[in-house]
């Protein structure tokens, strides 16, 4: 094994490494709380933002100290997005299954490019290139429409969204995430309230990603790039449902619970 590399997988088992994830978890439970309370004006008609991480980004910079606390969170995402990649390279030697360990570093790498879009947001807003809180997944949508296979593509897109989702509900359901807080994370009346939290913003999460995957498949069926959108157009057209009101609060406030849930998991770490 040659030097860069074991230098880089020694990073991957370092304390460095456990102390960097803990401040991007911390950047990233900060943003689901944004969310959340963004998602929370629009359900009861106060929409200042969009209720997607982008929209976050632009309510924060307004914010007194606002600009400091987004460069905060771009370094946070960066810092999630390296142990990811080191995960990608390194992780799971403990897995005897090859098959097994490659789709885990898959699915790590999937994060990675998940955590590397929010990471890009915060630098443009923080440097002002994030041209506001306006978004155009409408644009890039009817630009796949264009190409071949294109109406198939989005189509494809939106199953695998909607996939996505399913997984952490049921990550939430089976309460899997527990595998992400060492034993005092979930032991005691502090380990129970961290628990309800993973499991309840898991859910919601999942929820809510559920339903931009379906806007994209919506998209795709009608053949209309228009019907397809983020994760705020996904909470207005549930807002517009009976019972849609309190069926986004619920979201909202599980969105928020998966902030504080990422809060405990920077204090309790276990990977």
């Amino acid at each position: 094994m040659n030097a860069p590399v074991e230098t880089a997988e020694s990073v991957h088992r370092s304390k460095w490494l456990d102390h960097a994830i803990r401040v991007g978890l911390i950047a990233y439970g900060i943003v689901h709380l944004l969310v959340g309370w963004l998602a929370l004006q629009l359900a009861f008609g106060e929409k200042e933002d969009k209720a997607s991480n982008q929209g976050a980004m632009h309510y924060l910079a307004q914010q007194p100290m606002g600009g400091v606390l987004v460069w905060m969170i771009a370094i946070g995402m960066t810092l999630l997005v390296i142990w990811r990649l080191l995960e990608f390279a390194f992780g799971y030697p403990e897995e005897s299954d090859d098959a097994k360990r490659w789709r885990k570093r898959a699915t790590s790498l999937g994060k990675a490019i998940i955590y590397g879009a929010l990471a890009w947001s915060a630098f443009k807003t923080a440097t002002g290139s994030g041209g506001g809180s306006k978004g155009g997944t409408d644009t890039t949508t009817a630009k796949i429409m264009q190409l071949p296979g294109g109406q198939l593509i989005v189509g494809l897109v939106g199953l695998a969204i909607i996939g996505y989702g399913i997984s952490l509900v049921v990550r939430g359901w089976t309460e899997k995430f527990r595998e992400n807080l060492d034993a005092q994370g979930q032991s005691g009346e502090d380990g129970s309230a961290y628990v309800m939290l993973g499991k309840v913003g898991y859910i919601a999460k999942g929820v809510a990603i559920a339903l931009v995957g379906g806007l994209f498949g919506y998209a795709a069926i009608t053949h209309n790039a228009k019907k397809s959108g983020g994760l705020d157009q996904a909470l207005e057209t549930l807002r517009e449902q009976p019972f849609g009101q309190v069926l986004l609060t619920a979201i909202a406030l599980g969105i928020a619970a998966y902030g504080l849930f990422c809060f405990a998991r920077a204090k309790h770490l276990s990977r």
